[in-house]
């Protein structure tokens, strides 16, 4: 693995783009949620494929796709990352330690995030290990989710797992577009979160990015999912291509960050609701998914780096 890039901010988030053994391009993070210092919470966000084949419609990452991403190349990530910190990258001694499988790529669609997830245990002496799928739910995933389920109950109970499906409206229509048609209802997702959360276990998170005129029904919400299971994210869109191109306006923006009402009628319907903006600066740094990777393949990208903050030039 060569690192060819280099994005961001120590005490935020650094963005590597690496070129692999097999000449392609991924992008992986670090991020240091402020103001929470790194000794306490270090988030890794691991690209799964080499592009991503949904395409969603707020997404760099569905710019190309190139297959999946292997084990050993998904562990050289992990590795990569924790050398940068830690001298003895056995032990990780952060009390909240995450790896999301969340960037490029939908994880479902690659049968070696499982492996990944099963063998992170025995590869690292991390107590605050704890693992994160980001998924769309497409249909053709069923099976890699029965396993990630016999996996988490084996490996990762007491709320040691996080599970978070992208759902972006109430309206099934509205969510075919977004992401693609090929995608399980929300009553689909539900019956899956029955089986899946155990006592003890965190809550299952359902993500709404917010797009102007886009519905997104408290009702539905409370009608289909239980808020004893279930949490609420609302993230604003970020400003990727993808986004520009398909006029995708956010609704959440530094104005209404702190009031935003859809929040309140969800608490008031009694889920646990919360908006995760993260820092705007990072809009700046560019760690939305997808945009470095892409813009590193077409060339678009000139490198220079100063100090802790890297600066960057788009041709």
């Amino acid at each position: 693995m060569e690192i060819v890039g280099k994005y961001g901010k120590d005490d935020l988030a650094i963005l590597y783009i690496a070129k692999m053994d097999n000449g392609q391009i991924l992008e992986f993070v670090e991020s240091t949620p402020p103001p929470i210092p790194r000794e306490k919470k270090w988030v890794l966000i691991i690209s799964t494929m080499f592009g991503c084949p949904i395409q969603c419609l707020m997404c760099d990452a569905g710019e190309y796709y190139n297959g999946n991403v292997s084990k050993e190349q998904m562990l050289e990530e992990i590795d990569f990352l924790i050398k940068s910190r830690f001298s003895d990258i056995k032990y990780i001694d952060v009390p909240k330690f995450k790896i999301q499988f969340a960037r490029m790529g939908e994880p479902t669609l690659n049968d070696d995030v499982l492996e990944v997830i099963r063998e992170l245990p025995s590869i690292y002496d991390a107590p605050g290990l704890m693992p994160c799928i980001s998924t769309v739910a497409p249909r053709t995933a069923r099976e890699f989710m029965e396993r990630l389920l016999v996996i988490k109950d084996q490996l990762y109970s007491n709320g040691k797992f996080q599970l978070q499906f992208s759902i972006h409206s109430t309206n099934e229509e509205i969510r075919k577009e977004i992401m693609t048609s090929n995608i399980w209802t929300l009553e689909e997702i539900a019956e899956y979160g029955q089986r899946w959360f155990k006592e003890g276990d965190r809550k299952i998170t359902l993500n709404f990015a917010v797009v102007k005129n886009y519905e997104i029904d408290p009702v539905t919400l409370r009608r289909i999912f239980d808020p004893e299971k279930y949490i609420i994210k609302i993230t604003p869109i970020n400003p990727t291509n993808k986004a520009l191109e398909n006029n995708l306006e956010s609704a959440i923006n530094e104005e209404n960050e702190h009031y935003f009402p859809l929040v309140e009628e969800l608490k008031k319907l009694g889920f646990e609701t919360f908006i995760s903006i993260g820092e705007w600066e990072e809009n700046k740094i560019g760690t939305n998914c997808g945009q470095f990777a892409t813009r590193s393949n077409k060339g678009q990208v000139e490198i220079k780096e100063t100090y802790l903050t890297t600066q960057y030039k788009l041709n």
